[in-house]
């Protein structure tokens, strides 16, 4: 039988029903009063188009900026500059082309913030059509409006697309009349072109209505006799026009459409069940319509004889099994369903809440917390529902259930699912509460009052049960870390949630705890993990059902692709609560090599037979867990995804338009002097939050010097900074700087981290390091011959130096000095390292040296005499013979980050040569037709999804186990990308002819330092003999 106790008496229900009758009461009300206005003179509407129609360039605008880290209100100050002759009003009246305009605009923008703002992206946001979409009210008013015979028509002030079409995102049949500001060369509010429309009308201003949102186009109108409506807000609006015309324009249902004809039900079948089951006695229609909400089970509006319904279903056809568990009555409808009433209220499918205010999106989320609580804090045996569900294991059968449903509906192997499949059952929390759960709590699932914050229904109960309300509460920050993008559930985690006033996850999860006076739980990160698991599972059902045409949404098949994007996020959730779960460990035995990257027995990953590739220390899932392989920045950890957009978004507004300038001064006179723009540039870093990224969290675990990232999230980031040669200065994060900073937290004494390591890192000094010889081959470290000699309270220095990298700079204030204290003891016992302030006597620079010609000034590389200079002993790191010792543990991460930056060279490099091929043509046809400039294209790019690959297993590597356990995937990263970065960049340089190989492109710089880097820190055949024992030594 269909679920009769949506009609039953019960002290919840009572309050549900007594909201939904207040609204019914209101609507009758409001409609009684309609009828009394009839008698109306007008014969047309006249719609502006932004901010009535669709939204309005201040509002999407204000979006924008929040989302880019440009000032607020910058945007639309810029529109109105200049009045009648600015450029906004001179694109409208098709006086300056797009083209022109984005020019003007961009300029004016840049001037008003003091910063770059890149306007293209606010004007394709604003064209798109995810933005630039009709307001359904507005449809919805103009489909009444012509059916009670008056016209319609739309009077803007638009422009001309790129492609010289108008911008005009609607449908034209809605309107009698269309009027644009750029066919006309007339604005808004020049009379002529209000006259020009009433003209075409045929009618009188007296008989028509206008509306507009901005004062100016009303005041406008008025004064030639047109009634108007200032529209600050559609719904507002279409009541204020009902008035006015003494007819509603809203009868329709919002959020639904005529019936998919997949979709259909029997009418007639229904109706007979439906006046059985209410006792309606009437003759009259059965109306249907369908909700365009939903995914799984497809949902229905009916009314019949004043009855407002709601039906659920679930879809026809072969289902997975103990899918959308509506085990109800199907004999009438034939599949299951349920009915429900109708209870009219707003949902809110975007979860930034687009819009509102700030205050009214938090106290949209503070309901919705509290309506979570409410449910989770009835007593199910005071209610009848002791029975509801099984008592205890509800995450274990939860686990089974959505393992179940993904192996049924299963397409492919996704190896973030079948690592999850491993990973939960071996982490289910210990203790669990068991109160009633909705099972399905998110936002776009409430029904909330029309004026104000207030919940008046939860749908979508087909998954409720007794279980841990943590689960709801985990399932409802879903948003939190899903892309605005995202098409199935969009989510705000690419947004600023502090300007938009939404609760971050954190906040929201313990306005939950203090609600209900629990103290918050340790392992968040697995009810996460599981909610994204689920969830992938469902996107999985709804894909394998769209294969069979049994999804009820139009856009179920594009969930084929969404699986694996949310299974990720799931497993980096995993990723995290290993890592709690393995800092509450106590230590017990050192990791042991071994031939697989996770804990189990290799024939559980591996068939018998199958080589395993991975050389990581076998550890436990929480071992494994302390590193996640990230092979894409989407699937970073929410916070660090957002420091990679704001680094990347700090790139193209300040880096790479910086570069011409920075390129000018290292080829002027003042050349040895640092630039002021990197300095200001530097500042602008620092106040972003992209300073010091470099500096790994097992390093610096309190993150007391660094961002706290691990090596495979900078690795990201420092391929980002890669891509231009002056970024990784900017943000603190070059050579040699950084390895210096990180010996310093490592094996720096309080005193020296006081004294050297603190204005490094605030960028007030720069360093350099001492260790290659002009007259012995420095790539054996045992080889170098300087000598560090005992003398009283001092050390004395003696040695010939050079490929000094920095030590030309007028701010290297440190040189960290690498020399032998005893040429007698074992050989690698016999190097210290000395920390040697710049301005002491005796360090002699003879001459800057040249690569490829180039001076890389202000830095340099100098060739240096150290002549009897004294150092007091305190400056010794470690104490002697440690040298070698220090300097492996320096050269590891070094090596690495030059391989994240080498990534980003070659991406530039790829990218520059995409465009000039496409823009240059030769022997009649473009350069991008060529099919060695194709080959060259498609090798580069593989070749460099390779080597990226190879790094970020390196860094995940070093996460896991740490830099010595990497020295073999060190070495093979150190021995593949400068070689890949050369011949990428050689390519480009090859497409671009002699462009080239000028200062025009960062081409040459590119390749000159990426030649350089199979020398620096090692060259090949040091790394490639490394790899070659390991090889043989452990692979046997």
């Amino acid at each position: 039988m269909c679920v009769r106790s949506c009609f039953q008496s019960s002290c919840l229900q009572w309050a549900w029903r007594t909201a939904f009758l207040k609204h019914i009461q209101r609507r009758h009300q409001g409609s009684h009063r309609w009828t009394h206005l009839g008698g109306s003179t007008y014969r047309a509407v006249i719609f502006d188009m932004g901010g009535v129609l669709i939204p309005s360039p201040g509002r999407v605008a204000a979006e924008w900026e929040v989302q880019n880290r440009i000032p607020s209100g910058t945007i639309l100050k810029a529109l109105m500059e200049g009045g009648e002759n600015g450029p906004w009003m001179r694109f409208m009246r098709a006086e300056i082309t797009a083209e022109g305009f984005l020019r003007e605009f961009g300029r004016l923008c840049s001037e008003m913030s003091k910063t770059s703002v890149p306007v293209d992206s606010f004007f394709s946001l604003l064209t798109s059509e995810r933005v630039a979409k009709q307001f359904p009210v507005m449809t919805e008013a103009i489909t009444q409006i012509r059916a009670k015979g008056l016209q319609t028509a739309v009077l803007s002030n638009n422009f001309y697309l790129p492609n010289q079409k108008s911008f005009l995102p609607l449908d034209r049949k809605q309107f009698d009349v269309v009027v644009e500001s750029c066919v006309e060369g007339i604005c808004k509010p020049d009379p002529r072109i209000y006259k020009l429309c009433l003209e075409r009308l045929g009618l009188q201003p007296s008989e028509s209505i206008f509306l507009d949102d901005l004062g100016p186009n009303v005041k406008a109108a008025a004064s030639l006799g047109i009634h108007t409506i200032k529209v600050n807000d559609p719904e507002t609006a279409v009541k204020e026009l009902e008035a006015l015309l003494g007819f509603t324009l809203r009868l329709g249902v919002p959020n639904t459409q005529p019936v998919r004809k997949t979709m259909e039900i029997p009418k007639d079948s229904l109706k007979k069940y439906l006046k059985d089951l209410l006792g309606i006695q009437t003759t009259g229609p059965l109306e249907l319509l369908q909700f365009d909400h939903g995914q799984s089970n497809p949902t229905y509006y009916i009314s019949l004889a004043n009855r407002d319904l709601v039906l659920r279903k679930k879809p026809p056809g072969t289902l997975l099994p103990s899918a959308h568990a509506i085990e109800r009555e199907f004999s009438v409808v034939g599949t299951p369903f349920y009915v429900m009433e109708y209870c009219p209220g707003l949902i809110y499918k975007d979860p930034s809440l687009p819009g509102l205010e700030p205050s009214h999106r938090r106290a949209i989320y503070t309901a919705m917390n509290t309506v979570l609580c409410k449910i989770h804090s009835v007593d199910p045996q005071a209610v009848g529902l002791e029975d509801y569900g099984k008592q205890g294991a509800y995450i274990p059968r939860q686990v089974r259930t959505w393992v179940k449903q993904y192996r049924a509906s299963e397409t492919s192997t996704i190896p973030a699912m079948e690592r999850l499949i491993e990973w939960l059952p071996l982490h289910l929390p210990h203790q669990q509460r068991t109160t009633l759960v909705h099972g399905d709590f998110r936002l776009d699932n409430l029904v909330f009052h029309p004026e104000k914050p207030e919940v008046l229904a939860v749908l979508d109960w087909e998954l409720s049960t007794l279980g841990d309300p943590l689960i709801d509460v985990a399932y409802s920050c879903l948003a939190h870390y899903l892309p605005s993008s995202f098409p199935v559930l969009r989510g705000f985690n690419d947004c600023d949630l502090t300007q938009l006033g939404i609760p971050a996850a954190e906040e929201y999860f313990r306005m939950y705890c203090l609600q209900m006076g629990l103290p918050p739980t340790e392992n968040w990160n697995f009810y996460m993990a599981f909610s994204f698991f689920r969830l992938a599972a469902i996107l999985q059902g709804v894909y394998w059902r769209s294969l069979t045409g049994q999804a009820s949404s139009a856009h179920a098949e594009q969930t084929g692709k969404l699986t694996e994007f949310v299974s990720n996020l799931a497993w980096d959730f995993a990723v995290k609560e290993g890592f709690r779960v393995f800092k509450e460990m106590p230590f017990k035995n050192p990791l042991t090599r071994s031939c697989h990257t996770w804990a189990r027995s290799q024939s559980q990953w591996y068939p018998i037979g199958t080589r395993s590739y991975s050389s990581v220390p076998e550890a436990s899932p929480a071992h494994a867990s302390r590193g996640g392989l990230v092979i894409s920045p989407e699937s970073l950890s929410p916070p660090v995804r957002e420091l990679y957009h704001r680094l990347k978004r700090f790139m193209e507004q300040h880096v790479y338009p910086a570069e011409p300038e920075l390129q000018s001064h290292q080829a002027s006179a003042a050349r040895w002097s640092p630039s002021p723009l990197i300095e200001d540039l530097k500042e602008k870093a620092k106040a972003e939050g992209l300073w010091n990224l470099f500096l790994p969290l097992e390093a610096d675990p309190e993150k007391k010097y660094g961002a706290g990232l691990t090596n495979v999230e900078y690795a990201h980031l420092c391929e980002l900074m890669g891509t231009s040669l002056y970024a990784p200065e900017i943000c603190n994060c070059s050579a040699p700087d950084t390895g210096n900073m990180e010996l310093l937290v490592r094996y720096g004494t309080e005193a020296q981290k006081a004294r050297w390591l603190m204005p490094l890192l605030e960028g007030k000094a720069r360093s350099c390091f001492a260790m290659t010889e002009p007259q012995v081959a420095s790539s054996d470290a045992t080889n170098i011959e300087a000598s560090i000699r005992e003398e009283d309270s001092f050390y004395v220095i003696n040695g010939h130096k050079w490929w000094i990298t920095g030590i030309l700079d007028p701010r290297c204030q440190l040189c960290v000095f690498m020399g032998k204290t005893d040429p007698h003891a074992p050989r690698h016992r016999q190097q210290s390292v000395l920390l040697v302030p710049m301005d002491t006597p005796g360090i002699k620079i003879i001459r800057p040296l040249t690569v490829y010609g180039l001076e890389d000034a202000p830095g340099g590389h100098g060739e240096v005499r150290f002549e009897h200079v004294h150092v007091p002993k305190e400056n010794m790191v470690l104490g002697p013979g440690r040298g070698f010792e220090i300097a492996q543990g320096r050269l590891g991460p070094g090596r690495i980050h030059h391989c994240m930056r080498l990534i980003g060279f070659s991406e530039r490099a790829l990218a520059l040569m995409k465009a000039r091929v496409k823009s240059r043509v030769a022997f009649g046809k473009p350069l991008v037709e060529q099919g060695t400039v194709l080959a060259d294209i498609a090798q580069s790019r593989v070749e460099i999804e390779q080597a990226r690959l190879l790094v970020l297993r390196a860094a995940h590597v070093m996460d896991l186990a740490g830099n010595k356990a990497a020295a073999l995937d060190i070495a093979m990263i150190k021995m593949v990308a400068p070689s890949m970065a050369s011949r990428v960049i050689d390519r480009a340089i090859q497409a671009f002819g002699a462009a080239g190989l000028s200062s025009d492109y960062p081409l040459a710089q590119f390749f000159t330092w990426a030649r350089a880097l199979r020398f620096a820190d090692g060259p090949d055949e040091v790394h490639r003999a490394t790899v070659a024992k390991l090889e043989l030594k452990h692979r046997i």
